[in-house]
């Protein structure tokens, strides 16, 4: 299993892009939407987190007030609940996204099977499936998870809808040694140049690179694969500049801060400084969740290969010098807690944009 390369020597708490409480001043635009979108919702709408909980640096604590400190993190706000059907036909439709799951996963396939089986699959009577993207694969990700190394206790996913098996302890896998094939190639590098793809492991919630190959053996590797149909627009932003400092996304109906300040902040620092943030004659900023700072990441962007952070260069990064003394560029925190580890309460999310993603209070 390979993990993208992470720069743990990065200082992280540099504040990127609050996410406005709602899209309310967006100007909506036509765009073709798929019949399956639900009604009233944008083509690219973001499922919550499920976060009800409230944390500090070490523990879990009661909902602060607001101006109380920690307040702002994740469950301080309300998102589109998640909310699924069972089709009855091996089929779970997400009434969020409009997008349309496989619910069994079956077993383990290399990447190219996993394309083939999705090519040529009818289930629910459907011919059109396809390996999700990342950005689809994310949207069931639930952050109610749990997990403690290599041990799962909670999955970061609806188990009550979608089958997802453990890794297999009695050929000697992990129970975390189960994740999940998405269709989107890392554009970087990681080991020796391996063709990498973006997976999703939905029993310790992360996203990681995954090679397509073994590196020692140069065999196919295997992880699960979960089809997916509908809503072809699903994480396709949509972003205009509105030239007071701010960015709008029209597929998310998001508003977001355009330019970093350049700041190294903490986690607590983080959520006081979006919360007291006053851009554009607005005072409703607060610091993203996971998944919606995720909404904006530019898979196609990487550092080494287009000198660049992986966002959309309509926003501004700051770019940072690392002790080796190479060009990079920061880590961002959300308000998302990941409960992991023998103090499960100590993580919040954080990604780093250059890519990547870390785990630190």
């Amino acid at each position: 299993m390979l993990k993208l390369k992470m720069m743990n020597w990065l200082v992280i708490g540099i504040l990127i892009l609050s996410a406005c409480n709602n899209g309310n001043d967006v100007i909506d635009t036509e765009q073709g939407t798929s019949p399956e979108l639900p009604k009233n919702k944008k083509p690219y709408t973001i499922v919550d987190t499920g976060t009800k909980d409230f944390y500090n640096e070490s523990n879990i604590i009661s909902k602060p007030l607001e101006g109380q400190v920690f307040y702002g993190q994740d469950a301080s706000y309300n998102g589109n609940e998640p909310s699924y059907t069972d089709n009855g036909n091996g089929t779970v439709t997400d009434n969020v996204t409009g997008l349309m799951w496989e619910k069994n996963m079956g077993t383990k396939l290399t990447f190219e099977e996993a394309s083939s089986k999705a090519n040529a699959s009818n289930l629910g009577n459907h011919s059109d499936w396809r390996v999700p993207t990342i950005k689809e694969l994310y949207s069931l990700i639930l952050f109610t998870g749990s997990v403690k190394g290599s041990t799962a206790f909670n999955l970061f996913i609806d188990t009550y809808y979608f089958n997802q098996p453990l890794g297999d302890t009695s050929i000697g896998e992990r129970e975390i040694d189960a994740q999940t094939w998405s269709n989107t190639e890392y554009v970087g590098k990681t080991m020796q140049a391996d063709a990498t793809v973006f997976g999703v492991n939905f029993v310790d919630g992360r996203i990681k690179g995954y090679p397509i190959y073994n590196p020692k053996t140069a065999i196919e590797n295997q992880m699960y694969s979960r089809m997916v149909r509908g809503n072809t627009n699903y994480g396709k932003n949509n972003f205009i500049d509105n030239g007071n400092g701010t960015i709008s996304d029209l597929a998310t109906g998001f508003m977001w801060q355009k330019t970093d300040d350049g700041t190294a902040r903490n986690w607590q620092e983080s959520l006081a400084y979006s919360e007291h943030l006053v851009l554009a004659n607005k005072s409703d900023w607060r610091l993203p969740n996971a998944k919606e700072l995720q909404s904006i990441v530019d898979y196609s962007r990487a550092l080494q290969t287009t000198n660049s952070p992986a966002i959309n260069p309509i926003f501004k990064c700051t770019e940072i010098t690392d002790p080796e003394g190479n060009k990079n560029y920061p880590f961002y925190w959300t308000g998302t807690s990941h409960l992991d580890g023998a103090n499960p309460y100590a993580s919040a999310i954080s990604l780093q944009i250059s890519l990547g993603q870390k785990f630190q209070k």
